[in-house]
């Protein structure tokens, strides 16, 4: 009988999301993700996971299940990744009753290389190219990078007051581009700004843009400043200026002159970008992936009340090509919420009026509700899922009690991570 593999695989330039599945060759399969017609040359799968079980489609059925919450719907294979996700997937395939034996683990993924550009960016008639060139080359670019479309960002700022942009300095800092000719190469949170500027009194827009290896605005690392008497551009870079959020020019414009940064952080740096925004503690409105109240590395924020969720989810991006793609993420935000819409989805109700089906007790007792059940007279701490935090109950009388995932098991298997929390 030929043996059966389960394995997780990783497309270098993809690194926000991995691939789960069966096979029975997995030297073909690998061959098969790095041969695919239209994908990058340099855009290589790799191994991260691999293990022989007994029965490959039963443990494939069984990590759909439990990790639904973290697939990708319109793919049979795809699901969220950082590292946290990852010791989860491999842990729950390894505790399966099916597991035979590990074959192959990754345990240092290398960061992906970026080009740092000098500060003059040459012409297009220096280049020696024209912009149907740069169309056509825009076409072959890796379909990885995301970026935020306009109609999300207006649909989030429009749920807070106009009061709190009043007289402020907003920075964009992360690849936010501009043209003044041609809105279609400009960022959208740069757009919504620009249009919005004298609506929302702003005293400032300060927007800059990050040069990476592929520079798809053809403008190189630059910064652009809009004040009420117009528009201007920096011209004194520094050399070596990236444009990147943590260059020390863009920190020094975070320390000294925003009051509110507004922007979609590359989700492969999430991590150093809350870090660095929360710590210099501007006001900020910014997309994340929709994991972080659930991974381990942004707990600590939530419990210690330096950021909550904003209103509205983000489930589709555009990519270089302007296609529309799917990826769940979140606005978060350290602004006041009042009256949050999504509070009527939380069901505070005693434990007793909790229907079975949506509550259980793991094997050390500790009880985990699902479908924003949350009871009310339960004084122990309980697991929950990420729901609740988009719903607001962190802002009704509860609170977050250990700032690591919890990983409930149940039967001696892991379930998929979630909150610890208690009513205050």
């Amino acid at each position: 009988m030929s043996k059966q593999y389960i394995y997780i695989a990783q497309a270098s330039k993809e690194i926000i999301s991995c691939k789960i599945g069966l096979t029975g060759d997995l030297e073909e399969r690998l061959k098969s993700y790095n041969n695919r017609t239209g994908k990058s040359k340099d855009n290589v799968y790799q191994y991260l996971f691999t293990c022989e079980v007994r029965d490959m489609k039963q443990v494939e059925d069984d990590i759909k299940d439990e990790f639904r919450r973290l697939r990708e719907e319109k793919s049979k294979e795809m699901y969220f990744y950082n590292k946290d996700l990852f010791e989860d997937y491999v842990k729950f395939i390894k505790n399966h009753k099916m597991f035979i034996k590990e074959i192959f683990i990754k345990t240092d993924i290398p960061k992906e290389e970026v080009k740092i550009v000098k500060r003059i960016t040459p012409s297009l008639e220096e280049r020696g190219v024209t912009r149907q060139d740069l169309l056509q080359k825009a076409q072959k670019i890796r379909n990885d990078e995301f970026y935020t479309r306009y109609e999300d960002v207006e649909k989030e700022i429009k749920m807070y007051d106009a009061e709190i942009w009043k007289d402020k300095v907003v920075f964009c800092n992360c690849d936010d581009a501009v043209d003044t000719e041609d809105d279609r190469r400009t960022s959208a949170f740069s757009l919504y700004f620009i249009r919005n500027f004298k609506k929302l009194s702003l005293k400032k827009l300060i927007c800059t843009h990050y040069s990476s290896a592929v520079d798809l605005f053809n403008q190189g690392a630059k910064g652009y400043i809009f004040t009420k008497d117009g528009f201007s551009e920096f011209k004194d870079y520094p050399k070596g200026y990236n444009g990147s959020f943590d260059d020390p020019v863009s920190i020094k414009i975070l320390n000294e002159e925003a009051d509110i940064v507004c922007t979609n952080p590359p989700f492969s740096r999430a991590i150093d970008y809350w870090n660095l925004v929360i710590n210099s503690g501007k006001k900020f409105l910014i997309i994340s992936a929709m994991t972080n109240p659930v991974t381990t590395s942004f707990i600590p924020y939530f419990m210690d009340n330096k950021v909550w969720a904003g209103f509205n989810r983000v489930d589709y991006f555009l990519n270089p090509k302007k296609e529309i793609v799917s990826n769940r993420a979140f606005w978060y935000t350290n602004f006041p919420i009042k009256d949050r819409p999504k509070y009527k989805r939380l069901k505070i109700v005693p434990i007793k009026e909790i229907p079975d089906e949506y509550k259980e007790y793991d094997d050390s007792k500790t009880l985990i509700v699902d479908n924003c059940y949350i009871p009310s007279d339960y004084k122990k701490p309980f697991a929950i899922s990420i729901f609740p935090i988009f719903n607001g109950i962190l802002e009704k009388g509860y609170k977050i009690i250990q700032d690591k995932s919890y990983v409930p098991i149940v039967n001696k298997k892991d379930k998929f991570s979630r909150l610890l929390v208690q009513k205050i």
